[in-house]
């Protein structure tokens, strides 16, 4: 044999067991690193299970979680004993960091997964009950050692109640699927014109009027929808608190959004003095603003955000901030007026002037605000109806999430000292339709655009995909919008760019993933 072909045969030998490493080990998102150790061990029929008292692990969400695969198991308090340890290893290291051995001890699959948080060793075992091989009455594990931290600390997935409400059962379900794919912001999109979905216990209207209504029917009266709904369409303080709770011990944190100062005409249907234009006829306008200039309405927004902070402990709110219609405020004397005493030249300036006070009010109870990237005065779209801010900046340590307009805007955020969160919707809009965003074009998505440098890409915090509710009615629709591409975004916000190939991805996917989600429902026909 020649020395080419010896050397072709090794490259071949070599490529033909990394396939059947990869074969064997599929997990989603993809690890940064996995050494296979070349065989399958049996798991035990009865497993034993040690948790390490200061992991803070759930007992009763780690038990769901092996009882659902089908683990037969028990605790113990005694890590010798156990043959499957969660262990903290140390406060030092990324958040969701972990490592995870598999050994062949007398006979029998003996699995560690090690981290330096929480969150790492909730990871660990979703990665374990991917790789988990079902066998006649039992499991088998490949013998093997994982080492795995997220590429990205953000990797949201946003769920838009307002236009249509879902429910507490579907969030749920939600934050299930979430935690399986590592996902770890959940942004839940509470407020906006169609409806308010949250309860405020200072302004009960916001709810007894303000949820009233849907995408479907904006313009309906409450006394008609009382005819046609018997539903309660909003959350109270109590079932967000269960839901905030319920995501916490899966590793999620739960960001809401209070949109101001446009999107508020739930909120001005209740209380029409909220409003510029509504004030003036004493009934909602459909697109109003809030008058920013009037100090009462700033004490509403101030109540609002008390109750909201105290319901919400993660420490970061988003204000919307987008889309906000102008002419509102160019139509009003009043606010005209004030813009001129306070030297604000146009209604961009006005808008950034309202917003850091929220982000100054919000600072002062050491929370943080983010809002869509009209938030810091650019005009996104080059509107011509639309003035850029001439005259502020958006206050510091403030997030700016991209959303829209020309892709050099995250650059110049992130060269005016924010930090960014890239949506850019062409690419992570979850309604949008499978021809406008394949599954291909959404795991392709990379957080970090061309050409920003590397000392910034720092400044990318990670990604958000986002699940807009107008044309989403129903559960089973939600469902067919989100999945299969949630795969293809947490992929993208936990492994590196560099490392990800579709082809290799779908695989794991229809390995891992689909017979789950086919079995749960999710999959309708869907194209990929």
């Amino acid at each position: 044999m020649s020395k080419f072909f010896f050397v072709l045969m090794v490259v071949l030998v070599a490529a033909l067991s990394v396939i059947g490493q990869e074969s064997r080990i599929q997990i989603i998102p993809k690890p940064r690193e996995i050494v296979d150790g070349g065989k399958l061990v049996p798991l035990k029929e009865n497993n034993l299970v040690y948790l390490d008292e200061k992991s803070e692990l759930d007992k009763d969400y780690i038990g769901s979680l092996f009882t659902d695969a089908g683990v037969k198991f028990q605790f113990t308090a005694s890590a010798n004993k156990a043959n499957i340890q969660l262990c903290k290893s140390g406060d030092n290291g990324v958040s969701g960091s972990y490592i995870l051995e598999v050994k062949e001890k007398k006979g029998t699959a003996n699995i560690k997964a090690s981290a330096p948080h929480r969150e790492g060793l909730i990871y660990a075992v979703q990665s374990v009950l991917q790789i988990l091989k079902k066998a006649e009455s039992t499991f088998n594990v490949p013998v093997c050692k994982v080492i795995d931290a997220p590429e990205f600390q953000w990797r949201a997935y946003m769920l838009d109640e307002s236009r249509h409400f879902h429910g507490m059962k579907m969030v749920k379900t939600l934050l299930d699927e979430m935690a399986r794919l590592k996902m770890n912001i959940f942004h839940w999109h509470l407020v906006d014109d169609p409806g308010w979905r949250i309860e405020i216990k200072k302004y009960p209207l916001l709810t007894q009027v303000g949820s009233k209504r849907d995408f479907s029917n904006l313009h309906i009266s409450a006394e008609d929808w009382d005819k046609t709904h018997t539903e309660r369409a909003y959350y109270t303080q109590d079932e967000i608190r269960e839901v905030v709770a319920y995501a916490k011990i899966r590793g999620i944190d739960i960001i809401p959004e209070i949109e101001f100062p446009g999107h508020a005409s739930a909120s001005i249907l209740a209380y029409p003095w909220l409003g510029t234009s509504s004030r003036k006829e004493n009934k909602l306008v459909m697109g109003d603003l809030y008058n920013v200039t009037d100090p009462e309405v700033e004490k509403f927004f101030q109540s609002v955000l008390d109750e909201v902070i105290a319901l919400f402990p993660f420490g970061v709110l988003h204000i919307g901030g987008d889309e906000a219609a102008h002419v509102h405020w160019e139509n009003s004397k009043e606010v005209q007026d004030f813009m001129k005493a306070n030297n604000l030249g146009n209604c961009s300036d006005l808008q950034l002037w309202g917003i850091n006070r929220m982000s100054n009010y919000l600072a002062s109870k050491s929370y943080k605000m983010i809002g869509w990237n009209e938030i810091t005065g650019d005009n996104i779209r080059n509107e011509a109806h639309v003035k850029a801010s001439t005259s502020g900046q958006l206050a510091k340590g403030t997030i700016v999430q991209f959303w829209d307009g020309d892709i050099s805007l995250v650059e110049k955020a992130i060269k005016k000292g924010y930090d960014v969160v890239n949506s850019n919707r062409v690419d992570t809009y979850l309604d949008y339709s499978y021809d406008a965003i394949p599954l291909e074009r959404a795991y392709a998505f990379n957080p970090v655009p061309e050409g920003i440098k590397d000392d910034d890409k720092k400044k990318i915090l990670g990604l958000g995909c986002q699940m807009w509710g107008e044309f989403i009615p129903t559960t089973e629709r939600l469902y067919y919008q989100t999945f299969p591409r949630l795969a293809a975004y947490s992929e993208g916000g936990w492994s590196s760019h560099d490392q990800k190939n579709y082809a290799e991805f779908l695989a794991r996917f229809k390995a891992v993933l689909e017979p789950t989600w086919k079995h749960k429902g999710f999959l309708i026909n869907q194209p990929y």
